[in-house]
């Protein structure tokens, strides 16, 4: 049994190289317009430079262009279809059949991948993209593993990619007019004000008087009453493994290097111990990894079926994870590490810098807190300034090597 293709979000080129670093097989990401990423860090310059080096790797990246078109983006296809062949990437991924269809004709040697949105969620289904060329089909985050398993063993030759990570849609993910009708900003072209997220009151008017309105009180769930909890699947990963599935997804394209970085650091190690020992695994210590990471609480969504109010966070929509983003490193030098700061800083904290090679976090006492930009050591450092940055002297990694933190390794700090 060959291991899953662990596939991280890019949406920037911080986030590419931070996902490569940490252990993901490929990335996908876009250029804004026609995709799901309209705040994408990417213009097509950068876009070809991160090809380059993916590929100078023996990774992979894939496109998207997975919004579902209007008549006004109909004559921009032909311009994006040129992009792609210049670009080459390993794949493209499309939920819309007019524009697979399109892209088929015109880029034959690019595969193409069904995306989320298509909302694949049955093997007939399947059997339809794959009869249209589709080279991968993203199952739906609605569709139950039970039902995954059966498309993936129903057809062998097709690749099968489902999420296991991120952010939850409180309806079908990408297709909620909620956005666009509350704030102009619709979901299917990536900007979505996630208005699920946001609190809401229930107000009852009695009908013989007219424009009073009396709050209906809520109980002690709160009111984030749309508010689903993040998909997290480390508990179930071992069925996924074990059930051949090809690709497994992290979503996450407005995320930052931090939570790409600690994520795919988790779900690499918990791949690779897997099928070291499946026998002995457990998804305890993985599972300890993601719970520092914010989240809204953890659901495993429809993995086993239609999920119930547990599903849902009723009480805020605010993290409440126990650690947060201290940096991410800039350089390494000869007498020490620069990290770019993200957290407020003090002497006597204790932050932890995460290996890339999946080894326990290695905590750094700062006995004092040199600024990265002035060289002076001082009480506080914050990371107000653009650009801010710490400097840990090799001293304080102790036994550490300098080489087990590489560019782009990234810290967090309990709070």
């Amino acid at each position: 049994m060959n291991k899953p293709e662990l596939l991280l979000p890019a949406g920037t080129p911080e986030a590419l190289k931070t996902a490569f670093l940490y252990g993901a097989d490929a990335v996908y990401a876009g250029v804004p317009g026609l995709s799901l990423r309209a705040r994408s860090g990417f213009d097509e310059a950068s876009l070809s430079e991160a090809v380059k080096y993916v590929h100078s790797i023996g990774k992979k990246i894939y496109l998207t262009l997975n919004l579902f078109s209007r008549n006004d983006d109909v004559p921009r296809l032909d311009g994006f279809a040129e992009t792609v062949r210049d670009l080459a990437p390993d794949g493209l991924i499309v939920s819309d059949p007019g524009v697979f269809v399109f892209m088929r004709e015109r880029l034959p040697s690019v595969p193409l991948h069904v995306s989320t949105q298509a909302n694949v969620g049955s093997w007939l289904t399947v059997g339809f993209w794959r009869d249209l060329g589709a080279k991968v089909c993203v199952l739906s985050r609605e569709t139950p593993f039970k039902d995954i398993a059966a498309v993936k063993a129903r057809f062998p030759d097709m690749k099968v990619e489902m999420f296991v990570h991120g952010s939850m849609c409180m309806s079908y993910s990408g297709r909620c007019l909620l956005s666009a009708f509350m704030t102009g900003r619709s979901a299917n072209r990536g900007v979505c004000a996630h208005s699920c997220r946001w609190e809401y009151r229930l107000y009852a008017e009695e009908q013989t008087r007219k424009g009073a309105f009396l709050p209906v009180e809520e109980d002690e769930r709160g009111t984030y009453v749309f508010n689903s909890k993040d998909l997290c699947l480390m508990p179930r990963l071992d069925r996924i493994l074990a059930a051949g599935i090809d690709i497994l997804k992290v979503e996450g394209r407005n995320k930052t290097p931090y939570y790409v970085a600690s994520v795919a650091r988790a779900y690499r190690k918990a791949i690779d111990d897997w099928f070291a020992a499946p026998d002995k695994w457990s998804p305890d210590p993985y599972q300890a990894e993601l719970n520092a990471v914010q989240n809204r609480g953890y659901t495993t969504g429809f993995f086993d079926g239609v999920p119930g109010a547990e599903a849902q966070n009723y009480e805020t929509a605010t993290s409440d994870a126990p650690a947060r983003n201290a940096g991410v490193v800039k350089a390494r030098r000869a007498d020490g590490l620069e990290l770019t700061l993200f957290h407020k800083v003090a002497t006597g904290d204790t932050i932890f810098l995460l290996p890339p090679d999946g080894s326990d976090p290695v905590p750094v006492v700062l006995d004092s807190v040199v600024d990265g930009l002035t060289g002076e050591t001082v009480p506080v450092l914050s990371p107000g300034k653009t650009g801010q940055s710490l400097f840990i002297p090799k001293s304080l990694l102790k036994s550490f090597s300098l080489d087990a933190f590489p560019e782009f390794t990234v810290a967090r700090k309990d709070i």
